[in-house]
């Protein structure tokens, strides 16, 4: 697996992604689909689920060995985030639940709650309005 940048197109023309099972040096586990880039590369592209030693587990769609498209990461604190992912970041829209229960479900841009969303904190009351990462100005309850 590589953190190498390559070509967006991943699979050479006609090649069916290859399943794998394989531990990383660190515990970290990876079962799913990989495909070989066209410098010979084998990198996490397709389906998959990654476990890290640490316990943090995606499950989802990757694409040249980075979370892209849509998918959940659990980590063991109960933070759990589900929605959609770029270059290994929350990205677009999703959902986050802390680990005292509290949710966010919104626009995230590079691992910030940016643009529309609305939280829901602890007691239910439910905050909506444009959120600008740890900026949330004119939130409005709803009722």
């Amino acid at each position: 697996m590589s953190d190498k940048k390559e070509s967006d197109d991943l699979t050479p023309q006609g090649e069916e992604p290859i399943k794998v099972s394989y531990i990383f040096p660190n515990g970290d586990r990876y079962e799913g689909e990989c495909s070989r880039s066209t410098s010979g590369v084998m990198m996490r592209s397709g389906a998959g689920k990654h476990t890290s030693a640490g316990g943090v587990i995606y499950t989802g769609e990757w694409r040249e060995d980075k979370m892209h498209g849509r998918g959940t990461l659990q980590h063991p604190s109960g933070a759990l985030y589900e929605g959609e992912f770029k270059n290994n970041m929350y990205d677009g829209m999703g959902a986050y639940t802390f680990p005292d229960g509290s949710t966010y479900k919104g626009h995230f841009c590079e691992n910030r709650l940016e643009g529309e969303g609305a939280f829901t904190d602890t007691h239910g009351l439910v905050w909506t309005g444009e959120f600008h990462g740890k900026a949330a100005l004119g939130l409005k309850m709803q009722h």
